[in-house]
């Protein structure tokens, strides 16, 4: 039986994989902090797709959360077939003006989870000769277009291992994929606590429509998936302007330190 495993999975990105991975009938494994809300996505999702959903209440952030995934991701007797690395956070404020604590709490979430649930499913995935690895990313990693924040520079690290990983497991039947959305309607930024008044209408994504493309794009073999013409435009930018005029045209219109 097909598993997947899915980080953040109450919200946003991570309930829309949550949902169109159930539809097509594979079994799941939630991982979120806020257990209520996973145990009512469960329930929404058993009776809507008939597939078995366990969950698993852990605070990535922590030794102790990344190790319960970690011994789940490890049991062979249940081996998963899709980790799907999604928890990830954001910070309102800029460098100069944040804790240490909570620049810390930032890495420890977007980059070293991501590293640790890698490294714990590839050697099931590598013993069996095949699974699909998505680590969600963000277009944002591309370039510093949030001056004075190590979002992007957290995502920029997601993308490179990514790739990195992928090209190292392709030929042992493993897909490894950053998928880069840009704005995406999710709790993310509410929670954050960054003013997103400023940003147009038409550079909004909707998470399932990120989804479906993602998925798409992970079975066509791609190592990186950037959605909607708009954004794709964007990175093809952000990747031939010369550097200087980079940090020119991506200056944080919030005005953050």
């Amino acid at each position: 039986m097909a598993r997947a495993l899915i980080t953040g999975a109450t919200a946003g990105i991570g309930a829309a994989f949550a949902r169109q991975l159930a539809a097509e009938g594979l079994d799941l494994i939630l991982v979120a902090r806020d257990r209520d809300r996973l145990d009512g996505l469960a329930k929404q999702l058993k009776d809507q797709y008939a597939v078995a959903v366990e969950v698993l209440s852990a605070d990535l952030t922590t030794d102790d959360g990344c190790a319960a995934v970690e011994a789940r991701l490890r049991d062979a007797t249940r081996p998963i077939t899709v980790l799907v690395n999604n928890a990830g956070i954001g910070l309102g404020s800029g460098f100069l003006r944040t804790s240490i604590e909570d620049e810390e709490r930032l890495l420890r979430l977007n980059v070293r989870a991501v590293l640790r649930l890698t490294h714990a499913v590839l050697p099931v995935m590598l013993k069996r000769g095949y699974g699909y690895i998505v680590n969600v990313s963000s277009v944002a990693g591309f370039a510093p277009v949030a001056p004075g924040s190590t979002y992007s520079a957290s995502k920029a690290w997601v993308t490179n291992f990514s790739e990195s990983i992928a090209a190292v497991v392709r030929e042992r039947g493993i897909r490894v994929m950053a998928l880069c959305p840009g704005y995406t309607r999710t709790e993310f930024h509410q929670r954050a606590n960054i003013d997103t008044l400023t940003i147009p209408a038409m550079m909004w994504l909707d998470a399932d429509d990120v989804v479906r493309v993602g998925l798409r794009d992970l079975r066509r073999g791609k190592v990186v998936s950037v959605p909607t013409w708009r954004y794709k435009a964007a990175v093809g930018l952000l990747r031939l302007l010369p550097h200087r005029v980079v940090q020119a045209v991506t200056r944080d219109a919030r005005g953050r330190e």
